[in-house]
């Protein structure tokens, strides 16, 4: 009776505040409730979680990673070794941002892993971004949005939503896709803020040279 009641306990508390947390991780009210872009592409989705984080760097610093996200790309600059293992990743996330991979238009195709594809479903350079994906009966749209807080600060906002199928299989499906998800999204989004901070860094370090050569 005891174990029940234990089980029963941990279960409520996992369900209702510790999923609602991560599932709204680093959000304002605002930002759960703000229309983005992306989210007319996927009707009355069966999940959605949205994160965010604040950025010490403008949008032009931030877009440059997103942009290049992808199997045989940038990565995802979250845990390179456990992407890997899934073969969702190749090689570890870039730290640099590659010329090759800025340009990028609706329609466009980003690989995670050698089969899977997303595709880009909406774009508006250094403000939005959603790429889509469906297949084996699930669809998902995720979402990026660039917010200036003022000049010099961003918010970064992602959203993912799902539609699966109602069946059993694909509901413990997503009760352990959660928390998988939200730990890879919490340390991706924690990689981009660091390399656009350090990309920030070095135009105005760079940006002083020049001055002080002219000088």
């Amino acid at each position: 009776m005891r174990f029940t009641i234990a089980l029963v306990t941990l279960a409520l508390v996992y369900w209702f505040p510790v999923r609602r947390w991560f599932g709204r991780w680093g959000t304002t009210a605002d930002e759960l409730t703000r229309r983005m872009p992306g989210d007319a592409i996927l009707a009355n989705p069966t999940h959605s979680a949205t994160h965010a984080i604040t950025i010490d760097a403008p949008a032009e610093d931030v877009w440059p990673w997103l942009v290049q996200m992808g199997y045989r790309r940038g990565g995802l600059y979250s845990y390179d070794w456990l992407d890997r293992v899934f073969g969702v990743l190749d090689r570890p996330s870039a730290n640099d941002v590659l010329p090759a991979f800025q340009q990028l238009a609706v329609g466009d195709k980003i690989r995670l892993g050698p089969r899977e594809e997303l595709t880009v479903a909406a774009l508006d350079e250094k403000r939005a971004l959603a790429l889509g994906y469906s297949a084996h009966g699930f669809e998902w749209v995720w979402q990026f949005g660039l917010y200036p807080l003022d000049e010099y600060r961003t918010r970064l906002v992602t959203r993912g939503t799902e539609r699966f199928a109602n069946t059993f299989s694909a509901w413990v499906f997503m009760r352990v896709m959660e928390p998988a998800a939200f730990v890879m999204t919490r340390r991706m989004l924690l990689g981009v803020k660091q390399r656009a901070e350090a990309l920030k860094a070095a135009r105005a370090g760079a940006t002083e040279v020049n001055r002080s050569a002219a000088a």
